[in-house]
């Protein structure tokens, strides 16, 4: 038997392992085993690129079976007209009074809806001018004591929307009736606030509202705004412009935009999509000493359509997934990033897997990691455009897909 053969028998052991592709070739580099030795006795070690190319016609490993889509277990009912984003509040004591927050994102008549778990509309909150996106905050601290809050952006009257969440879980109260103006020095759809994530600082409890319009700049194009009350009237006080943008768009010289983004209050970042071009991540605090530099670049290949809802699965030690959609007619895909980032690299997040789902070209998704009734690991929803509603996933079944896309 030649050497060469033998080599070639050496590689056919390794990829009929049951692995993927990726974890072959990374077990090719660097080899540990040694090829047979020559006359010379002298060990000879074949780099992974001879190995590759003297394997030309090698059995291969099998590509993944390609996994049926997630379904849903729940659904809310549908709203009017055209639903965008959705938000979870988790009740801090009875989680089956959580609620699911949504938008209907139309002009003039568009609202606030509010779900039970079950799906049932609990509360409408309008008529708004286009509400784009809607976030969550717990613990603000106001007249009355602390409390949660949630905030809509209200595009066309270029402003936003602040309500109270009850402890009970009821009706959410206005807390700002005539709306907090944002992007005030700025005109056409450059004043129009689109996207929204809000970030409760651990130092001292203060409470920021993060807003994307509809059209930027290549730098500078996220506002941060402080939420505050002043002799009992809250305000938005702006501390901060940030924010890179590749101004790619859906065709040459179109516009492109921001709309997702999403705080991790716990380890202090704001991650947004530039829909078609990356994930980008930012410190969450206006004053960190390095508020000024992005920290990281990532998800630039891999999706199918625009990058656009972003939400966070979160474990108490700081572990957990930054989960983004892939928006697909059909069937959105939810793209997952380690949550703490590579071993020893805070910064670094790889793609860990793409799990398709029946949800229809999703805008907005939300995650909850918390326990709740039905959904014991968690729950995800996603805006799901056909039906003009929202779906309810259990996270566990993510989790599930999770572990048999690993071998």
């Amino acid at each position: 038997m030649g050497l060469r053969q033998v080599c070639i028998d050496s590689v056919k052991e390794r990829a009929s392992a049951s692995v993927t592709t990726l974890e072959w070739l990374h077990s090719l580099v660097p080899l540990t085993t040694p090829c047979p030795t020559r006359a010379d006795h002298r060990p000879r070690f074949w780099p992974a690129v001879v190995l590759l190319a003297a394997c030309a016609h090698c059995a291969r490993p099998s590509p993944p079976v390609p996994l049926p889509p997630l379904t849903a277990s729940g659904a809310t009912e549908p709203v009017p007209a055209d639903p965008d984003d959705p938000a979870i509040w988790v009740h801090p004591t009875d989680s089956a009074r959580s609620l699911v927050l949504g938008t209907d994102k139309v002009a003039a008549s568009g609202g606030l809806h509010v779900f039970g778990l079950d799906g049932v509309r609990r509360q409408v909150i309008g008529p708004l001018d286009r509400p784009n996106n809607v976030d969550v905050e717990y613990g603000m601290i106001g007249p009355g004591g602390v409390f949660d809050i949630a905030v809509v952006t209200e595009r066309l009257r270029h402003r936003l929307r602040v309500f109270r969440i009850p402890a009970d879980g009821g009706a959410l109260l206005d807390l700002a009736p005539e709306g907090l103006p944002v992007l005030t020095d700025a005109t056409g759809e450059a004043a129009e606030p689109m996207g929204i994530a809000l970030y409760r600082r651990a130092g001292d409890g203060a409470v920021f509202a993060i807003v994307a319009p509809k059209l930027g700049g290549a730098t500078n194009y996220l506002r941060q705004y402080r939420l505050e009350f002043e002799a009992g009237t809250l305000r938005a006080r702006e501390v901060r412009r940030f924010g890179h943008f590749s101004q790619r768009g859906p065709e040459p010289g179109e516009p492109g935009e921001i709309e997702a983004v999403v705080v991790d209050d716990e380890l202090g970042y704001v991650y947004y999509a530039d829909e078609r071009f990356g994930l980008r991540k930012w410190h969450a605090d206006p004053d960190h000493a390095e508020a000024g530099r992005e920290l990281a670049v990532f998800g630039l290949d891999h999706y199918l359509g625009d990058r656009e809802g972003l939400a966070l699965y979160r474990r108490p030690d700081g572990s957990g997934f930054l989960v983004s959609s892939d928006q697909v007619v059909g069937g959105t895909r939810l793209m997952l990033y380690p949550r703490e980032g590579a071993h020893g690299m805070p910064h670094d997040h790889p793609l860990i897997a793409a799990v398709p789902t029946v949800a229809d070209e999703t805008d907005g998704l939300d995650v909850a990691g918390r326990p709740l009734p039905g959904f014991a690991g968690g729950l995800l929803v996603m805006m799901n455009s056909s039906a003009r509603n929202f779906l309810l996933f259990p996270w566990d079944a993510v989790a599930s897909r999770l572990r048999a896309s690993r071998p």
